[in-house]
């Protein structure tokens, strides 16, 4: 059965381009088509300053909706990426495998040691090879398939390098993995500057719908779009960014397809008034459902434990095998030492 990984980054409160882009896709096709992990990628989110308590809650808040969006704990396996020592584990030997020219070439390091460096600072190392605990994260789980937005497909191509690399140096670890990108808003942009994704780090600002919003302030958001020179109603990518995001979010809300709705509008008023009513309608069900959860949190603690119990017994052997392949001496058991000893004796 295909095995699929992917996780949230808990930098943010999640977005609409969050559940677009990917979550929606997880609940309403991987969980049921594939063995599928989804995990909340704690550990990622310590690659920048960070308040540590609003990391724990940012990561129960990510996990609470994870099951909200319709993850059935029945069906897949939804956990914590720091509750499984395993991604430790492997991401230094990867490291190990990896180079440091690899590192510095990746787009979203490159573009964030820019900006410190302007600002006169600099970023942490964990930024510059948290590419590798990706990988980690996908490879020790056999993951064929990993389901991102296009800006994480550049880390999917990098893991794939490493495990090909890694399997003809030291013998057959690791599955390869493949991208899979959702077909439409696979990146859905900043709703005041359509031409930077809608990204939950940012964490402020008008352009960027919050799966808890509550509808009054999405529509608010959503009326206040930034458009595009010309009256005319047109889907077009690079000459009218901001029409085609609200074309793309209307068509992801509602199943249509951006180019045929865009015969459909006669002003953007009308566009932006649907846009956002469909986007208050979607995200109703997951908000109510967020706010059951959030009423028995021992239910959500016993799946991340569960789920933790799960993905470590899936994990290990392929960890444990990628410690023998490079040469570290296998660690020896309790029961083994006595072996050993009564044996020398």
């Amino acid at each position: 059965m295909t095995r699929v990984f992917s996780g949230v980054k808990p930098t943010g409160h999640l977005t609409l381009g969050n559940y677009l882009g990917a979550m929606r896709q997880w609940a309403a096709v991987d969980q049921y088509r594939a063995e599928s992990l989804f995990c909340v990628v704690d550990l990622h989110a310590l690659t920048v300053d960070h308040d540590p308590a609003r990391v724990r809650r940012l990561s129960r808040q990510a996990a609470t909706l994870l099951l909200a969006v319709g993850l059935d704990p029945e069906l897949c396996t939804v956990f914590v990426q720091s509750h499984v020592d395993e991604h430790a584990r492997l991401s230094y030997v990867l490291e190990c495998v990896a180079t440091d020219g690899e590192m510095r070439r990746m787009v979203q390091y490159k573009e964030k040691a820019t900006r410190e460096r302007e600002r006169g600072g600099s970023v942490r190392l964990s930024l510059l090879t948290y590419p590798v605990l990706m990988a980690a994260d996908i490879l020790a789980y056999g993951a064929d398939e990993v389901p991102v937005g296009d800006d994480q497909a550049q880390h999917v191509e990098l893991t794939r390098d490493l495990a090909v690399r890694f399997n003809q140096r030291y013998g057959h670890t690791f599955v390869v993995p493949r991208a899979t990108l959702p077909s439409v808003a696979a990146r859905v942009m900043n709703l005041q500057d359509p031409g930077s994704k809608m990204g939950k780090s940012d964490d402020a600002g008008p352009g960027i719908v919050y799966l808890l919003d509550e509808p009054d302030v999405v529509r608010k958001k959503v009326m206040r779009a930034v458009t595009d020179s010309g009256r005319e109603v047109v889907y077009d990518r690079e000459e009218r960014p901001g029409l085609a995001n609200l074309l793309e979010i209307l068509a992801a809300c509602t199943g249509g397809n951006p180019e045929a709705l865009s015969g459909v509008y006669e002003s953007y008023g009308s566009l932006k008034k649907d846009t956002a009513e469909a986007v208050v309608e979607l995200l109703r069900p997951v908000q109510e459902r967020h706010r059951a959860l959030c009423a028995d949190p021992g239910y959500v603690e016993g799946v991340l434990r569960d789920g933790a119990e799960r993905a470590r017994a899936m994990a290990r052997p392929t960890v444990d095998a990628a410690y023998r392949a490079i040469g570290l001496l296998p660690a020896v058991s309790d029961t083994g030492a006595g072996v050993v000893l009564n044996a020398a004796r």
